[in-house]
Parts: C-alpha cells; sequence; structure tokens
C-alpha cells in the first residue's frame, strides 16, 4: 500500500511540477522562470482573503526605490501668459524617497509516507497537497507582514512564533523609514490606554485624532485596520450604554459599521490590538520573479518527501506618509479588579 500510494504521489504531484514549471524534471534544484513564478505566486496570493486587496509587486533588483507614486498636491490651475506669465508644470510626486530591501525566503516542507498513505483516497492528491502548502505560505506572509521586525540568517521558530525574524513587515517599515507616524505613548510613558479615563475614551475618538496625522490630500480611500481585542471591548461598552434592547442593538449594530468615519474591518492574523490607518492600496509585497526556485525529493532515511521553495520578497509601505498606527504592544485597556481600575 505504502510504495503504490508514494509511487502514486511521486507520480502525479513531480509530473505536475515539471509540466507546469516546463522543465524535464523536478528532482534537481531548479530556477523557475519569471511567468511561471508569476502563476505560482498568484495561486498563493488566492488562497488569502487580505493579500489579493493590497499590491503584489514583481521587482528586478533586491534594493531599489518604492515603485508606486502619488500626487502630493493640487495640479490644476490657470496662468495669464498673454503678458510675462508662464505655466510652471510642477514636480507632484512624492513627499519624500523611500527605499526597498529583499530577502531570501524559504518555503520548505516536508510530507510523511503515512500521511500520503492516508491520503490515497483522495483522487485530487496532487491539487490538494498544492492547496494546503499555498495557504501556509499566504498565512505566513500576512504575519510577517504585521509582526515581522527583522531579517536574520537563521530563523528561529521558537523565540519568534509570529516570524518576527524572517523579514521587516509594513510596520517595521514604518519604524525605519517615518516612526513619527507610529504612536507609542500616551500621558504614561510605553502606553496608549484605550478607555475610559484613558488617552482616548473610544476607537471614534481615537482615529479622529489619528486621521490628523495624515496629511489632507492623502485622507482618500482610507481604511480603518483594527484589532480583535478592540472590537470587542468597543462593542461591549455599547452594549453596555444601550442596555441590550433589541432597536438599541440594531441602532448600535449600523452605528459600529464605521468608527471615526471611516470603514473598518479586522485582517487574518492582525495584532489583537492593533490599529493601523491607511489605504489598502498602500501596502504592498514585492517579490524578485526570477529569484524563485524549488527542488522536491524523496528522503528515504525520513520516511518523507521533501519539498524546498525558496524566493526573495520584502514588505513597503508604498507611500508612509499616509499611514498611521499605534504601537499595538504597548496599548493598554481598562480591567476593574478589587474596585480599582487596572490597565494591562
Amino acid at each position: 500500500m505504502r510504495k503504490n500510494t508514494s509511487e502514486r504521489f511521486a507520480r502525479e504531484v513531480l509530473s505536475a511540477l515539471a509540466q507546469g514549471y516546463s522543465v524535464p524534471s523536478v528532482g534537481e534544484h531548479f530556477a523557475i522562470e519569471p511567468s511561471v513564478a508569476q502563476r505560482l505566486n498568484d495561486k498563493i496570493v488566492e488562497q488569502s482573503t487580505f493579500l489579493p486587496r493590497i499590491n503584489i509587486v514583481p521587482v528586478d533588483e533586491l534594493v531599489g526605490e518604492n515603485l508606486l507614486g502619488y500626487a502630493k498636491e493640487p495640479v490644476t490651475s490657470r496662468t495669464d501668459t498673454s503678458g510675462n506669465g508662464e505655466r510652471k508644470p510642477k514636480d507632484v510626486l512624492g513627499l519624500g524617497k523611500y527605499d526597498y530591501q529583499l530577502h531570501k525566503t524559504d518555503s520548505d516542507v516536508a510530507i510523511r509516507y503515512n500521511t500520503i498513505d492516508v491520503w490515497a483516497k483522495f483522487p485530487d492528491l496532487a491539487d490538494r497537497y498544492a492547496r494546503y502548502v499555498q495557504e501556509r505560505i499566504a498565512a505566513d506572509r500576512e504575519l510577517i507582514g504585521w509582526y515581522g521586525e527583522r531579517a536574520v540568517a537563521t530563523t528561529d521558530l521558537v523565540a519568534n512564533p509570529l516570524m518576527q525574524d524572517v523579514n521587516k513587515g509594513w510596520l517595521q517599515y514604518m519604524r525605519d523609514n517615518l516612526p513619527a507616524n507610529i504612536l507609542t505613548e500616551g500621558e504614561h510613558a510605553g502606553e496608549i490606554r484605550i478607555g475610559k479615563g484613558g488617552d482616548y475614551s473610544c476607537l471614534d475618538v481615537a482615529i479622529n485624532d489619528m486621521v490628523e496625522g495624515i496629511p489632507y490630500y492623502l485622507q482618500k480611500d482610507l481604511v480603518a485596520l483594527i484589532g480583535r481585542d478592540l472590537i470587542v471591548r468597543e462593542r461591549a461598552m455599547l452594549f453596555e450604554a444601550v442596555q441590550g434592547t433589541p432597536t438599541e442593538k440594531a441602532a448600535m449594530d449600523s452605528f459600529s459599521q464605521k468608527y471615526g468615519g471611516l470603514p473598518w474591518e479586522t485582517p487574518s492574523f492582525f495584532p489583537a490590538r492593533g490599529l493601523v490607518i491607511t489605504p489598502l492600496a498602500n501596502l504592498s509585497l514585492y517579490h524578485q520573479d526570477t529569484s524563485w526556485r524549488r527542488k522536491i525529493e524523496d528522503n528515504a532515511k525520513k520516511d518523507q518527501y521533501e519539498d524546498y521553495l525558496s524566493r526573495n520578497e520584502g514588505y513597503v509601505v508604498e507611500t508612509p506618509e499616509q499611514l498611521v498606527a499605534w504601537e499595538f504592544a504597548n496599548v493598554k485597556l481598562p480591567f476593574e479588579e478589587g474596585g480599582q481600575t487596572v490597565w494591562k
């Protein structure tokens, strides 16, 4: 049974990969053609609900300047040219120049022989395996985007369970390039207190205040990304305020469709106490389409097939001036303990 199912896995998966990558065999480490790499990347992105809504950008270089531009001020005017007046074109692209850097990123997985045996009953064995791997890579990309702090030579998943050491994510990009747009504290050092008696009494007040940190000419298509802990606390406050009657509950649900006048959502894997305000189109994931490499091999010594995939990628905030956020690790909420309010 094991021999037959393992052979079937090898035949279906390896031949499908070889055909897809236009190579004779995937038994050797091989580079993936850019057009094929783009299709593979698209398949990974499709497994996420968030990644399809941001920019996934193929680039040529490991290091360079951000690719997507924006207009920093109005360009429409009029000049009387009948005398000495001259029309004066404006250079409107950008408030500052920002760079990106890509890092080699590995997604190496193994599938045990006994798992293959269990999956033998599925006619879509190869597709099922590919989908599981793609879903996990998509989830990892989102986690790194929110929690990534650095890119080290050898990562440690035990010490950094949110993959903080795999790459620099969007919030770290802001910390490095425009730290003034990341609020780190309020009245109390190292703390941002949200709730009655805190720096902000509620999300509406907080978001209204935070939006003012974005220049007026960039306040377009803004979305508030809000962590689950903050939403749960906000709704609990509202339920308590309306005393839970059905009519008032319905009104509350309608009211909470926006916070601070902005549409909001909680992306998968978003920090539970995070707040980010920006257009989704301001977030990018760059990948070098000539860097994708793959190898699949049968490791009989470990009773498993091993699938090695690598590429160079990095996270970019296209217009840092168009993003404001909280340092989510510093956010404190009020709790009643022994008749006193404790912030934690």
